[in-house]
């Protein structure tokens, strides 16, 4: 399973091309993507109103939408954090290091345009599409 970052969700709904939205273009089997919960949360607050928000919404649903944080990945991603801090890395969003544990704990591979990504997945074995 796929899960599709915010960072490129936003670039693809901006058209605005980069190697990760014409990955998520050129996606086969929708089936295949996870739209976190997180993620759905970080796109909609994005929205210019509610009726624009109400059409992101339609627009994600179409694909999964998970539940990606429980107290045992909370806890997880602290630790990670921990770890990542004791190697001199800093991440900078909270939510994504929430993100990138959820990947790992479930073995999913990240889609994403995001600098912290790929320094999370230096150190811990995230998987980046």
């Amino acid at each position: 399973m796929i899960v599709v970052d915010s960072s490129v969700w936003i670039a693809q709904l901006r058209s605005q091309s980069s190697p990760a939205v014409a990955v998520l273009a050129a996606m086969q089997s929708p089936s295949r993507i996870i739209v976190g919960d997180l993620v759905l949360m970080e796109v909609l607050r994005g929205a210019r109103d509610e009726r624009h928000a109400e059409s992101l919404e339609r627009a994600m649903r179409r694909f999964k939408v998970g539940r990606m944080v429980d107290e045992a990945l909370a806890l997880a991603a602290a630790r990670h954090s921990r770890f990542l801090r004791g190697r001199g890395v800093t991440v900078r969003k909270t939510i994504d290091l929430l993100i990138a544990t959820y990947c790992i704990a479930r073995g999913h591979t990240l889609l994403h345009q995001d600098r912290d990504f790929d320094m999370i997945a230096r150190h811990l074995p995230l998987k980046i599409g």
